[in-house]
């Protein structure tokens, strides 16, 4: 053979197999709009996506990449967020109002996201004005590939589970409520995947996941199936020591999958969702169901736990990382000695809820997040001035009255830094990073120290993007910023969220790059001072 007939033939095996090694496409088109459905038993206005509330479920498996063309028929601008998907170097994906201009009315926008090193259970919502108390909300799970092993047996079925609290007031006059200058009142009830009852159907004798997220707006919520054994085995990405529960706590935002055995005499059983923390509780049923059951559910509902937020403390210590364990990739969770760094800077972030010009807002360091008419992330694209600066909040707490502005936290692209959640109120809080995953390390009472170090987890600390910060305690978290981006970093909770309990963490690199980060998408929309620029 000669040799430029042998070098035809290796380009053509080199190019057979690149495109064959490429990641799979999914291709979806999902039509945003208003609809009626009675979730608490009174017919309501709610956001359906393709014709249903909840969402459309979002089954990916890992790397796949997603294109899907979302249509906005409401009669407001309108984004989709994707809840603990990190978005590699493609935060223009990221649906949030720093990062994307909301899609109008009768118009659409096509997101282009990988599910890049990633697996686990997470969730879909709208960004956009109060649009998540109507729905628009849906499951996002991310499944293993064939080929990376799981530290448990395939389970037998798999039950995604969206809880949370629900307003029968529309989101309309739930914003109107928040503009106004007062706080939301308390919730009218609890769903489960959208309704107060649903039943999940097993066989005896087998093992099954049940994947739970909280997609309310502001209430922790205790979730438990009566007389059986839950095992957790994965929040947020992370696989973790698999301890067995009576029941868990989920905050806000946050996501997790057990394994439940139907190892018990042929009947119905109760699931069971309530609220914690607050004067009044909320709860909610559900049936698990084995198919040879004749008998329906029977006995007082299973109670929550007596105690209240040491409990609930304690129990958060007990998940730690799994660091044998492989993740999405054929290596063990616990490769990266997070543990082994000391981070060169702290941030220490300090909520609040003050009045500013007589009205209720939140703040994160005396600063109350105000939206501009440019998204940030375009801003920072076309050098565009008077959008938001780099000096806009400072990164410990000072004296100062609380005012509004636009804040943003300048950092470098591979810094390893350290965060501290300071909550000074009686309230619980919960806080999400975009982009990111982050460990875990300490949960502590009181004013955080440079001492309470002493006390960080440095072995086996739990990743994962959203975590919770106790009232009048702290939490610290660990983040290597590996992922170049304009990032949001929030209260999970939506109407703090809504009144300025929010921030932008700008991870930059001055050297442009497509290894650093993708360019600028070319069906990108663009408003307010962008509007009219070319990508």
């Amino acid at each position: 053979m000669g040799k430029l007939a042998l070098l035809h033939m290796l380009c053509g095996i080199l190019i057979f197999w690149t495109v064959k090694a490429e990641d799979a496409y999914r291709y979806f088109t999902w039509t945003a709009t208003y609809g009626i459905a009675s979730p608490l038993g009174t017919p309501q206005q709610v956001i359906l996506i393709n014709g249903q509330f909840p969402g459309p479920r979002l089954d990916l498996v890992t790397n796949e990449n997603v294109v899907l063309n979302l249509i906005n028929k409401l009669d407001e601008p309108l984004l989709l967020t994707w809840n603990g998907i990190k978005q590699r170097k493609n935060s223009w994906q990221d649906g949030v109002l720093g990062t994307n201009c909301p899609i109008p009315p009768n118009a659409n926008y096509t997101y282009k996201f990988q599910a890049k090193d990633q697996i686990g259970s997470y969730t879909y919502f709208p960004s956009t004005q109060l649009h998540r108390a109507a729905g628009g909300f849906g499951v996002l799970n991310v499944y293993a590939r064939s080929v990376i092993p799981v530290p448990y047996a395939k389970p037998a079925g798999d039950f995604s589970l969206l809880i949370g609290d629900w307003y029968q007031t529309s989101h309309k006059a739930l914003r109107q409520i928040l503009d106004s200058g007062k706080s939301l009142p308390f919730p009218d009830g609890l769903l489960i995947n959208g309704q107060k009852q649903s039943t999940f159907t097993g066989d005896q004798g087998k093992t099954y996941m049940f994947r739970i997220s909280n997609v309310g707006l502001k209430t922790t919520i205790n979730f438990r199936i009566q007389a059986h054994k839950m095992k957790l085995v994965e929040v947020e990405g992370s696989h973790v020591i698999q301890n067995l529960y009576d029941s868990f706590d989920v905050h806000v935002g946050q996501a997790l999958s057990i394994l439940v055995t139907l190892d018990q005499p042929p009947k119905d059983y109760y699931l069971v969702a309530s609220t914690r923390f607050t004067t009044t509780v909320l709860t909610t049923t559900s049936v698990l169901h084995y198919s040879n059951s004749q008998t329906p559910v029977s006995g007082p509902v299973p109670a929550g736990p007596a105690d209240q937020f040491q409990w609930s403390l304690m129990q958060a210590r007990t998940i730690r990382w799994n660091l044998t364990a492989n993740a999405a990739r054929p290596n063990p969770q616990g490769s990266f000695h997070y543990g082994k760094i000391t981070p060169p800077r702290t941030i220490l972030l300090a909520n609040s809820a003050p009045l500013i010009s007589g009205k209720q807002r939140y703040a994160v360091n005396g600063i109350s997040y105000i939206n501009p008419d440019t998204p940030l992330k375009l801003a920072d694209h076309f050098n565009i001035p008077g959008v938001f600066s780099l000096d806009s909040i400072r990164t410990a707490p000072a004296a100062g009255s609380p005012h509004l502005a636009t804040a943003v936290l300048p950092s470098s692209l591979h810094e390893f830094i350290e965060i501290v959640f300071q909550n000074n109120e009686d309230t619980m809080q919960s806080w999400h990073l975009d982009g990111y995953d982050f460990w875990v390390v300490g949960f502590g009472s009181g004013t955080w120290t440079q001492d309470s170090r002493k006390g960080y987890n440095l072995v086996d600390a739990l990743t994962r993007h959203t975590t919770q910060v106790y009232p009048k305690s702290w939490t610290a978290i660990f983040v290597s910023l590996d992922n170049q981006g304009m990032w949001n970093l929030r209260s999970a909770m939506w109407d703090r969220q809504y009144l300025g309990q929010q921030v932008y963490l700008r991870v930059y690199n001055p050297t442009a790059s497509l290894a650093n980060e993708y360019g600028i998408p070319t069906n990108v929309l663009l408003c307010g001072k962008a509007a009219g620029r070319r990508p």
